[in-house]
Order: structure tokens, then C-alpha cells, then sequence
């Protein structure tokens, strides 16, 4: 895959899968039932891990959130975040800006020195934390900047470089056109404007991992 293509996208993240995508997105964030998904609430849980009042902070309320998504923290993780080291994480957490698309980095700022890269690394540090589970806690702080994945959604997209750097360029490409096409899913599945470009993103990449939507439009 050259860099030019930084992702394999599924054909329902395509032009042509719009349809699919529509159905996917209605699908998960519609009413939690023994069927449902209650990932759908993971950014809006207590008014969202980014509102003002809680930005620059990462609280128990977050962990319960990423709960939402079968993401565990481990206990000893959870007494460094919110006690022996909560003042580390959190001045580290207040160098990452909230408001901002991912679509609108540049991915070349995107390496080991950029604030949400430091602050994964700080995490995945502590105590039983893996890789997926310090990446979603910061998506529960920064939902429009910082995705959410697990392995799964890697094998699908096939990234070239770290999954945050193919991402941005993927977003990027064209002029933005997945940005827009993401944007214009939200509105066409009929979510409101606090669910992300990004978690448009996400939550289709995932259904179609996991079997929900096939590969086809």
C-alpha cells in the first residue's frame, strides 16, 4: 500500500457504501436493548470526558465510560490515574487541545513528541494498561482527535504507519473528501453534531470488523 493510500478502506466507507454505512450508524447508536450497543453512549456519558468543566482532567467518570466500549483499566492503573499520578497525566492531558479535528493535523506533527502520543505512552506505561485501552481512555478526553481501535480494526485498515498518522493523511486526501463524506453520513443517519467525524469513522470501521455490515454497500 503506498502512502498515497494509507488505508484499506472497506467499501462501506466508500462512496458507494453510503447506504451501508447509514444502516451501520442507525444500528449502534439506536436504543440500548439486550441487542444494542452501549458503546453509543461512551461520548456522552455524564456530558462527555470533554466537556469544559472536566477537559483537562481525566475522572472516575471516564473509566466507567470506557467501560461502554468492553474496555477494562486495571485497578492498579486506575489508583496512578486518578491518585499517585494524576497530576503527571493531567498537565500532560492540558497540552492536548480540545476542539480540534484529526482531519485538521498535519500528520508529519504526528509523532512520538506530539502531546497525545506522550501522554499514550505515559499511560500505556502503568500497570496492565495495553495499547487499546490508553488510546481510548484519551478518545474519551479528545473524541474529535484521537480514535478509537483495537486489533481488529487494524487488520481491517491495514495502516502503513501508526493508525493515527495513516488516519489523518486518509482524512486529508483529496481535499478532505472522507471528511466531508463522514460528515455527511452523521447527518444522513440522523446523529447529532456532538458525535464526531471521527467516531462516524470508528464506529463503521468497527461494525464491519466485527461482522455487522459485510464488506459491500
Amino acid at each position: 500500500m503506498s502512502p498515497e493510500q494509507p488505508l484499506a478502506l472497506p467499501p462501506a466507507l466508500l462512496e458507494e457504501g453510503r447506504a451501508t454505512a447509514v444502516r451501520l450508524l442507525r444500528a449502534y447508536f439506536g436504543p440500548v436493548t439486550a441487542e444494542g450497543f452501549p458503546g453509543a453512549h461512551f461520548e456522552r456519558l455524564g456530558g462527555g470526558g470533554d466537556r469544559p468543566a472536566v477537559a483537562q482532567v481525566i475522572t472516575a467518570e471516564d473509566l466507567v465510560a470506557v467501560g461502554l466500549l468492553d474496555v477494562v483499566v486495571p485497578s492498579r492503573a486506575i489508583v496512578a490515574i486518578l491518585e499517585d499520578r494524576h497530576d503527571e497525566i493531567n498537565a500532560l492531558l492540558a497540552e492536548i487541545p480540545t476542539g480540534v479535528d484529526l482531519a485538521d493535523v498535519d500528520p508529519a506533527e504526528i509523532t512520538r513528541e506530539w502531546p497525545a502520543w506522550r501522554l499514550w505512552d505515559l499511560l500505556h506505561e502503568l500497570d496492565g494498561m495495553t495499547a487499546v485501552v490508553a488510546g481510548t481512555l484519551i478518545a474519551r478526553k479528545r473524541p474529535r482527535l484521537v480514535p478509537v481501535f483495537d486489533a481488529k480494526v487494524e487488520d481491517l485498515l491495514m495502516p502503513t504507519e501508526m493508525l493515527w498518522v495513516s488516519l489523518a493523511r486518509a482524512l486529508r486526501a483529496d481535499d478532505g473528501a472522507l471528511q466531508a463524506r463522514l460528515l455527511e453520513l452523521r447527518e444522513e443517519a440522523g446523529l447529532a453534531k456532538d458525535i464526531s467525524a471521527l467516531r462516524v469513522f470508528e464506529v463503521v470501521a468497527w461494525m464491519v470488523a466485527n461482522g455487522y455490515g459485510g464488506g459491500g454497500a
